[in-house]
């Protein structure tokens, strides 16, 4: 596939996807994410984040950027929410684009709130909403729906039922199955943070594109596995609750070696 195409697949799942897509984890999921990460932080990163955020804590700042969607001063962040890819690209297809990208998505903004934050000179009030996204946003391309299709909204548009209820492929992935264990964010987090310092160290010398590209690979599991109206319950969360597990967990280091790297 060539470059130019890969580049208009992407571009079409940007401006086809409603905002409705751009919800990821639910509040609890981006919660643990951001309770995790802060439990990996530097000493410094650690001092350079309460003096931006206050009492706020990381779980507690992480579902603002979702709360904001009710103010149309802050539509313009919708599409910083998630990357779709169209189904049969190649960790090398995924890589030569998001080599040269140049829209407005997660990849992009990304590096973009990272460069902002490291400038000694930015304003209090941005530090607060750059370091907010972030946090939202590592969270969110750690729900591989949001590194899903875009002919179908990343999942949205492939109804299923669960538990009886009508909902969507989507909304499985953001917090069915996460509510489902009944656990606050700190229990939850507390249950998964058992990574490795070799996982850690490993984890966080992944870039962003190793992240995306994980949690494609996942997504288009994901869609191999159900067919519309399909009714799940029980037994899908007995397969996938190590999966969803894994990227809370992975998300939230990823998130701390960030933070470390920009508050060195």
């Amino acid at each position: 596939m060539t470059l130019k195409r890969i580049k208009q697949a992407v571009i079409i799942g940007l401006f086809t996807y409603l905002p409705i897509a751009a919800m990821a984890w639910g509040q609890l999921g981006h919660r643990i994410v951001g309770e995790i990460a802060s439990t990996y932080l530097t000493p410094k990163a650690k001092l350079a984040v309460q003096k931006i955020l206050g009492n706020e804590s990381l779980a507690m700042a992480s579902n603002w950027a979702d709360f904001v969607k009710s103010d149309t001063a802050y539509k313009y962040l919708n599409s910083w929410h998630y990357i779709d890819f169209k189904e049969g690209l190649s960790e090398a297809d995924i890589k030569s684009y998001l080599a040269t990208d140049s829209a407005t998505d997660a990849y992009t903004k990304l590096n973009f709130i990272i460069k902002e934050l490291k400038k000694t000179t930015l304003p209090q009030d941005k530090k607060v909403m750059y370091l907010r996204l972030l946090v939202h946003i590592v969270g969110d391309v750690h729900q591989p729906m949001h590194t899903g299709r875009p002919e179908d909204l990343g999942g949205n548009k492939i109804k299923l039922s669960w538990f009886n209820q009508p909902t969507n492929l989507h909304a499985i992935w953001d917090d069915k199955i996460i509510e489902s264990q009944q656990l606050s964010y700190t229990e939850y987090a507390k249950a998964i943070n058992f990574a490795t310092p070799a996982q850690v160290a490993a984890w966080q010398k992944e870039p962003i594109s190793a992240w995306l590209y994980q949690s494609h690979t996942i997504a288009e599991k994901l869609y191999t596995e159900v067919a519309p109206d399909d009714k799940l319950s029980y037994r899908y969360t007995y397969d996938h609750l190590g999966i969803i597990n894994n990227q809370l967990l992975e998300g939230g280091v990823h998130l701390a070696g960030i933070i470390n790297q920009i508050f060195q």
